[in-house]
């Protein structure tokens, strides 16, 4: 099909005619497709004409290792070069050229890569060569509307070739004048793309694409300061944009700790030193090479991703690599190539298939076994970086079971007090001291040292041991380890009492009557402030007159529910749902005790005719529903359902009768309101006015 398409030169009494014919293309609508689709952005095209230039060098070296060039091999340099009047950029090489058969294999006929034949045959030699697809040069069209090559061959005896096509599928084949081996390819940049005429749009392309590539690459002149001129001029050193053997080509054995920190600055130059790093080199069952750095990471998972980069034989590829890596190891930063990595037509998604899966497999084990040696060889170092640590080694045992396997045994908990434990060191730890009544090990854990202070020194005074989870993903962290660790429950330190956050046998009951505590609560209840999003309940709990009269705490499970919500999708529910407060009353304190006393000396004639009636209108209303319950719904009569609610109505005006006469007693004592700030004021939620209020209120008390 293709060769049908192609007009045979004559050559007759050594006249040469030109050459025309029709690239080999099934459709004539192929350039089109190449312009719009077969790339994802159309930057792409000069990474692929540089990529063709250096395998055309590379080509040429091997033939010289193998002896079938025999000549000088010279200035190799890859060059680049803009000329703005004309409108174009050339792309020059001394590699192996191309003969006017050459050209009509692989050029003339689409998706044939000569690079292909070149590997079958040299398949033990020819290293970094990058070519595997034949539409590379094709890319040339998304931002050209001519191109041309100009390329003689290594071969001897043979002639220079301009080729040259408009972005149809009519090409012209001509002779051409070039004393060199080597391709000059030609763009005339598209009217819609005059920004790749743009001096500094080239060096940031090249610098991007091209800045490892294996063969030096020259783009204009390296400029120094003129005083003369009072500008930067050229000097005659070319500017060579790559480093043709980056650290990660080269034997670990023959490396320091600087060359890789060096090489870590030169990619990241505006980073922390990384903690250390691996560097990956292997050739069986698949090649890959590289350097993972390990960061950095204190919070904010987002911003650490996309920052290792994806070469195929020194090629810049992408820095999407999550084909590649798991989700997890795309925190590390640094560079991974393979020839191996199955790319696309265009080089820049990656496909799914089973080497990928190795790749995968194997550079999560190399990460678990650095980690494993590290944690083993220099444990003082390891803990030292572990608050760097812990947010990758977490996100990489939530998101892979089996790095959680691995990582279990070099996974630290860190306490309040600083000191840091394997998951077993702490299980023997606390297990003595910290079951519950049904024989639960409670992790006790805090979030922050400062504002729950009080809560923390308290289950200290226990002789209980705080852990400090305040990382992004501890929440989700602590979901996971309930389902680890055998019969274990983690308990935020300041979600309860100190006595209920390891229940150990049965609470102790509340001296109070009934009456006595539902009063006594209607008093707190009626002074709480209106917080956005925010609810109190209020308890009385016999505590101890040692322990603190008030005290905020809040519901473990909705809590944690709430912050799961941050993280799982379907559960914006819990997001939604106000935060559940409960304000424990401790009745064995003697400031709450005076509390009591004042409210029954203060309220008890108002709230003597409420009682009364109350609980003469609470037996009614008990009557009735005892009588209305032998009946069925349908049995009851209108005057049946009115005298009920009639009832109910009378009942519910007595309690808030009751509840006015309390919470204006509450209004005037100071001490209740001074009890309830103290308690806000240790969870952090006393603010603005009512922050001033307690200030004031303070130093009246104090007078």
């Amino acid at each position: 099909m293709f060769a049908e398409n192609l007009k045979k030169r004559t050559i007759n009494n050594n006249i040469r005619y030109m050459q025309k014919g029709n690239i080999g293309v099934t459709t004539e609508n192929i350039f089109p497709v190449i312009k719009k689709f077969l790339y994802s952005d159309h930057e792409i095209f000069l990474r692929e004409m540089v990529s063709n230039a250096v395998d055309a060098t590379q080509k040429l070296k091997t033939l010289a290792q193998q002896g079938e060039f025999k000549s000088e091999l010279g200035d190799l340099t890859v060059r680049i070069s803009l000329d703005t009047e004309k409108g174009t950029i050339t792309i020059s090489d001394h590699g192996i050229g191309m003969t006017e058969e050459e050209i009509d294999k692989y050029i003339n006929q689409i998706a044939f890569s000569g690079v292909n034949d070149f590997l079958e045959k040299y398949k033990d030699n020819a290293n970094n060569i990058i070519g595997h697809f034949g539409l590379g040069f094709y890319s040339s069209f998304m931002v050209s509307k001519k191109v041309e090559i100009i390329t003689r061959s290594y071969k001897e005896g043979a002639k220079a070739v301009k080729w040259s096509c408009d972005g149809s599928p009519a090409y012209e084949i001509d002779d051409a004048e070039r004393e060199e081996r080597g391709s000059d390819i030609i763009l005339y940049i598209d009217d819609d793309c005059k920004e790749f005429l743009e001096k500094e749009k080239i060096q940031q392309l090249l610098t991007k694409y091209c800045k490892f590539m294996a063969v030096p690459v020259a783009f204009g002149k390296k400029q120094e300061w003129s005083s003369d001129e009072k500008k930067m001029v050229d000097t005659q050193e070319d500017n060579i944009i790559n480093d043709a053997e980056p650290l990660w080509t080269k034997a670990p054995s023959t490396l320091k700790d600087e060359d890789y920190k060096t090489f870590y600055r030169t990619l990241y130059p505006m980073h922390d030193e990384p903690m250390f790093w691996i560097h990956l080199n292997v050739d069986y069952p698949f090649n890959l090479t590289g350097i993972l750095y390990f960061p950095r990471i204190k919070s904010n998972i987002e911003l650490q991703r996309n920052k290792i980069s994806l070469y195929c034989n020194q090629v810049f590829v992408t820095d999407q690599v999550e084909g590649i890596v798991p989700e997890f190891l795309t925190l590390l930063h640094g560079v991974i190539d393979s020839p191996d990595i199955p790319l696309n037509v265009s080089r820049s998604y990656l496909q799914s298939d089973r080497e990928v899966k190795k790749i995968s497999t194997y550079i999560t084990k190399k990460v678990a076994d650095r980690l494993q040696s590290i944690f083993k060889e220099n444990r003082k170092e390891y803990e030292e970086k572990w608050d760097d640590l812990k947010l990758f080694i977490n996100y990489g045992m939530l998101s892979e079971e089996s790095f959680y396997d691995k990582a279990k045994d070099f996974a630290l908990l860190k306490d309040t007090e600083d000191k840091y434990f394997t998951y077993d060191e702490y299980k023997t730890l606390i297990e003595s001291n910290q079951k519950d009544k049904e024989d639960n090990l409670i992790y006790l854990y805090a979030t922050d040292k400062e504002e729950q202070y009080s809560y923390i020194q308290g289950a200290k005074d226990k002789g209980y041991s705080v852990l400090l989870f305040d990382g992004q993903l501890d929440v989700p962290v602590i979901q996971m380890l309930e389902q680890k660790f055998e019969k274990s429950r983690f308990t935020r330190v300041d979600s309860d009492i100190i006595d209920r956050l390891i229940v150990k046998d049965d609470q102790p009951k509340s001296n109070l009557t009934e009456e006595e505590s539902a009063n006594l609560s209607q008093v707190f209840k009626s002074q709480m402030p209106k917080m956005d999003k925010t609810e109190f309940m209020v308890e009385v709990q016999a505590l101890g007159s040692e322990q603190r009269p008030v005290v905020v705490t809040q519901n473990e499970w909705m809590r944690r529910m709430k912050e799961m919500s941050r993280y799982q999708q379907g559960m914006n529910f819990y997001a939604q749902m106000p935060d559940s407060m409960n304000l424990v009353l401790n009745s064995d304190h003697p400031l709450v005790k005076r509390v009591l006393d004042d409210c029954k000396q203060n309220t008890e004639e108002a709230l003597k005719p409420i009682d009364s009636e109350l609980k003469g209108q609470e037996a009614r209303l008990a009557a009735i529903r005892q009588q209305q319950d032998k009946k069925k719904a349908d049995e009851l009569t209108q005057d049946d359902r009115d005298m009920k609610a009639e009832a109910e109505k009378a009942v519910e005006e007595q309690k808030q009768k009751k509840e006015q006469v309390l919470s204006d007693y509450a209004k005037q004592n100071d001490i209740v309101h001074q009890l309830i700030d103290l308690a806000l004021l240790q969870n952090g939620m006393l603010r603005g006015e009512a922050l001033d209020k307690f200030l004031r209120r303070s130093i009246e008390l104090i007078k």
